[in-house]
């Protein structure tokens, strides 16, 4: 098969997830903004107007809500779907009859997460400059955040590939609090890593965190000192490396799971 019926078929199957979502665009939005809307007022209005944060920590608060939000949406948009496809849905047997290679397939759910999540972590932005009251981002920033987000939105889709090939349907629920929390409270997401200093062991746990680079990766773009903590070639050397990882354990297992 040629290279150029591949990337059209790949693209098809692409364009049915996206179009399925173009559907139910309230869903969507409401799954993309909530809760990191919640966090930019609770966090970054209502603290701080009860003297609990500093007058800047909305600076700080912006990145870390998109990092969380790329990565989350990403994951819970590529892992949801392949849970029901596998289960009860049965559509990913329509989508691995298509003329590709069932690790296409696999690839083609990751570049929905991605673009998912992609959008998700862009569109905080306006939304914490509105709500946080901060100041725009200076264009020269824009390809490094652009890159950071890439780089976990498409983690966050291999993480989501992975969970949705190995967790069985009644178990989702369990895993997902397991799985989320620890991801969302050790992620630098409110906090700076840098500032774990004094506690030493959960600066490690943070360390093993992929959010932690991609909250990092972000305020090392657009912030010209601290608390940007970790050089933004770092998060991004840090985030491929994750990237690569979970892909092809999530292909892996995706492969394992349609032929079983």
């Amino acid at each position: 098969m040629e290279a150029a019926d591949l990337a059209r078929t790949f693209l098809a199957v692409l364009w049915r997830d996206l179009y399925t979502t173009t559907r139910r665009p309230t869903a969507f939005l409401l799954q993309v903004i909530v809760q990191p809307l919640l966090l930019f007022f609770v966090f970054g209005k209502v603290l701080g107007e009860a003297g609990y944060t500093k007058d800047d920590f909305g600076v700080t608060l912006l990145p870390g809500v998109m990092a969380l939000n790329a990565l989350i949406v990403a994951l819970e948009n590529t892992a949801m779907p392949l849970i029901m496809d596998f289960s009860w849905s049965g559509e990913i047997e329509d989508r691995l009859l298509a003329p590709i290679p069932g690790e296409l397939v696999a690839v083609a759910k990751m570049a929905y997460g991605t673009l998912c999540g992609l959008f998700a972590g862009l569109i905080m932005a306006p939304v914490g400059f509105l709500v946080l009251g901060t100041t725009g981002w200076p264009l020269t920033s824009w390809p490094g955040v652009l890159l950071i987000l890439v780089l976990g939105a498409a983690t966050g889709a291999a993480l989501g590939l992975t969970l949705g090939t190995v967790v069985s349907p009644d178990r989702i629920g369990v895993t997902f609090a397991i799985v989320l929390a620890p991801l969302t409270f050790t992620g630098s997401v409110q906090y700076p890593w840098s500032s774990l200093d004094h506690l030493r062991w959960f600066q490690v746990v943070s360390a093993i965190n992929p959010l932690t680079y991609v909250s990092e990766g972000l305020r090392a773009a657009v912030l010209a000192g601290p608390p940007s903590s970790i050089p933004l070639w770092t998060d991004a050397l840090v985030l491929l490396f994750a990237l690569a990882v979970t892909a092809v354990i999530g292909i892996r297992g995706f492969m394992s799971r349609a032929l079983g």
